[in-house]
């Protein structure tokens, strides 16, 4: 017998009791054994003998269950000095830098200002309190806002002046510029359908129509056009920008869709600091055309063939290609092909190895030079060894993977050359999920005019982002210097260094 009663360290506990759970299955075992013995040689029903073995099955499940159950979860909260509870897990509290800290000061009633010892009366403690912080929410309210501006007039009766009013989005506006900024936040940023939209303000007492709600986006977009056109002319600008596009709808006012809804595309132009959207009804090289323009720097993409076509057809830029596109082309054959896969996925997650060793953007370009010739020019050189020795069967998903990647080798290769040209063009599928999440939540769009007001709100509010400003603070700001006749600023015109990502 183990002596375990005064035993503080619980993994000789722990042990102990695994022994003795040993111990107690082969007994049941036995047991199960030499009951089916007796109950055979007593000539008994064999359904009784297997109620009888279910039985006995019941009781040694509900005895381990008394030993290392409730016992097990307390032994595994001790520790070995006699019982204290481990430390909590977790990142803990978090400091709320951000939020605005409010204090609440807490008093005794009156009638409770008493000593429980003696009677006498109990007087404040100066400067002294027991101090906690929770994090509270102040709910979104609507309100009705009568604006009353003053009349003044002069004693000669020929001169009236009244005071300014507030700013409006249009002459008689019922709803405010930030009603408005509200809505396009939720719908474009935070991918709330108008109808949904309409729902939970009803639950907060207002009583509108998506419709409305429309209204108020369409009059919101109207004077931030130009804004639009700057933040296009500042990607194209760019030495090196990520191009990529992804379906969209168009739907007509029934909700169907209008012809064909999968040439609808969103095009991503992005730059570290900006991204411009343009949605276009198709894919083809005079979409592209349109989103490049006469652009003249690196465009990083995958394979499409829009961005090859205008090549041909003499525009200046020039092609790097995507890494992260061939890499994913051997691991969805990776099953039916391991050991090849396996070989080419490590030299290519070799490369990502040197990038991972430097600083990102320009900070990082002299060291990223230095290493990709130190490095990735051997490890480019081993993957055309591996093309060069591998063999494929023609038309199989290894021969397509292969032919995929040697077909843009000279777009792949470039980042040698070039410090500024990343590795893959994941950046600007990033910048896409937006519009693809806002897909998903509404839908698409419902007007040809929808689609241009989408685009505009997914280029400042993702420009926002990607400059590390605060997107609802900077539509608000944009659209009343769009309003007064200024040149509202570009996000990334606003960013300081401790924000710009």
């Amino acid at each position: 017998m183990v002596p375990l009663d005064d035993e503080r360290d619980i993994e000789i506990v722990r042990q102990a009791a695994k022994i003795l759970d040993r111990e107690n299955q082969k007994l049941t075992q036995k047991v199960t054994d030499l009951t089916r013995e007796l109950m055979a040689l007593k000539g008994e029903d064999p359904s009784k003998l297997q109620l009888r073995l279910a039985q006995l099955e019941e009781q040694l499940a509900h005895a381990r269950k008394k030993l290392f159950g409730e016992s097990s979860e307390k032994g595994a909260s001790t520790t070995k000095n006699g019982g204290a509870p481990k430390t909590q897990t977790g990142h803990g509290p978090r400091e709320q830098k951000e939020l605005p800290h409010v204090e609440v000061i807490h008093a005794l009633d009156d009638a409770d200002k008493v000593c429980t010892a003696c009677g006498g009366a109990l007087e404040e403690w100066a400067g002294q309190f027991e101090e906690s912080e929770e994090v509270d929410v102040i709910e979104r309210q609507f309100v009705v806002k009568k604006h009353k501006q003053k009349k003044y007039v002069c004693k000669c009766g020929a001169c009236v002046e009244t005071a300014l009013g507030v700013e409006k989005l249009f002459a008689g506006a019922r709803y405010s510029i930030d009603f408005a900024v509200e809505v396009a936040v939720a719908k474009y940023l935070d991918h709330a359908p108008l109808e949904r939209q309409v729902r939970i303000m009803r639950r907060e007492g207002l009583v509108t129509d998506s419709q409305t709600l429309w209204d108020q986006l369409e009059r919101l977009a109207r004077p931030l056009k130009s804004v639009l056109a700057r933040l296009h002319a500042h990607v194209l600008a760019q030495p090196v920008i990520g191009a990529d596009e992804t379906r969209w709808r168009l739907m007509g006012a029934t909700g169907k869709d209008e012809g064909e809804a999968s040439r609808w595309q969103v095009w991503v132009a992005r730059a570290t600091d900006g991204v411009y959207y343009a949605i276009e009804d198709n894919r083809s090289a005079e979409a592209a055309a349109k989103l490049l323009e006469d652009y003249a720097g690196v465009v990083m993409c995958d394979g499409d063939g829009a961005y090859s076509a205008l090549k041909k057809r003499g525009r200046r830029f020039v092609l790097a290609h995507c890494w992260a596109h061939v890499r994913r082309k051997y691991v969805e054959i990776e099953d039916f092909f391991p050991e090849r896969c396996g070989q080419i996925l490590n030299l290519i997650g070799e490369l990502y190895a040197v990038e991972s060793a430097c600083p990102t953007g320009p900070p990082g370009d002299d060291l990223r030079r230095q290493l990709r010739h130190e490095r990735s020019r051997d490890i480019v050189r081993r993957i055309q060894q591996w093309v060069m020795q591998t063999p494929v069967t023609p038309e199989s998903g290894l021969a397509k993977a292969i032919d995929y990647m040697t077909a843009m080798w000279s777009g792949l290769v470039r980042f040698l050359d070039d410090p500024r040209i990343p590795l893959d063009n994941n950046g600007t599928e990033r910048a896409a999920r937006g519009p693809v999440i806002g897909r998903k939540n509404h839908y698409g769009s419902r007007s040809r005019r929808g689609t241009e007001v989408a685009a505009l709100f997914y280029s400042l509010l993702e420009s926002a982002k990607l400059a590390g400003v605060e997107p609802k603070a900077y539509l608000r700001l944009a659209i009343r210097a769009a309003l007064r006749g200024e040149n509202a600023p570009l996000p990334h015109e606003i960013a300081t260094p401790a924000t710009a990502t």
